[in-house]
């Protein structure tokens, strides 16, 4: 076979067709890549006066300092969070609940929001009875998870969510459908992860007192800020 017929024995219409198709594959990627930031059309969140000091019998209680993380991981959530708030709320009883709240404004896959049961065995702790369910507050209904992360002697129940865009999102699946959802109409979303959890051996008890804390610090926002914090979706709780 001379070099010629090589060249058109490699060069088939069957490769000239795969050609163009990777071709095409290729500009419809950069054609879709998100470039319009949701974080840019909102009016802006500033979590540490959206979300009240004191609420319902709840106050901060400054003698009791959250978990801290060690500085590699806190340098990685640097990347990830525009803007984060950790407080340790107290009430009349002596009840002290952990509240964590973390906005990033672009949830790309390199920095979409961490969840939990990622970033506490970070920390050394292990995660157990992961269950998803959904909250009725006030505000409405919330898909959230719940979970029991144990380091030691220390028992911490806790409920989350994630809200991306305006979308509740409850684990990795639905957090990339909802990423590529955006995408799609060409918005890079942002994210809220709000975190509440309780030191305690009573998980039942635990979630009971933070569905509690839940609903008067939502109910003591303005509608519109409580909104941001669960996402737009929200329907109206059954009474």
């Amino acid at each position: 076979m001379t070099a010629t017929n090589r060249k058109a024995a490699w060069f088939s219409p069957r490769h000239l067709i795969l050609a163009l198709i990777l071709l095409a594959g290729a500009g419809l990627a950069v054609a879709m890549k998100p470039t319009e930031r949701m974080a840019q059309q909102r009016p802006t969140l500033d979590l540490e006066t959206a979300i009240p000091k004191s609420f319902g019998g709840w106050r901060i209680d400054n003698t009791f300092a959250p978990i801290t993380v060690s500085p590699d991981v806190q340098a990685e959530l640097d990347k990830i969070y525009t803007q984060t708030v950790s407080r340790t709320y107290v009430n009349g009883n002596g009840d002290r609940v952990m509240l964590a709240v973390a906005y990033g404004g672009d949830q790309s896959k390199a920095t979409q929001v961490h969840k939990p049961e990622v970033c506490y065995p970070m920390q050394g702790f292990q995660i157990t009875d992961m269950v998803a369910g959904a909250l009725d507050t006030l505000a409405g209904r919330i898909p959230i998870m719940r979970m029991v992360a144990t380091q030691g002697q220390r028992v911490e129940p806790i409920t989350y969510w994630i809200a991306v865009g305006d979308t509740v999102v409850r684990g990795a699946v639905e957090q990339n459908l909802a990423r590529l959802k955006y995408g799609l109409t060409g918005t890079v979303p942002d994210g809220i992860l709000v975190r509440v959890s309780t030191i305690s051996r009573n998980a039942e008890a635990s979630y009971a007192l933070q569905k509690q804390f839940i609903d008067g610090m939502l109910a003591a926002m303005p509608p519109e800020q409580a909104a941001r914090l669960i996402g737009k979706f929200g329907t109206p709780a059954q009474g």
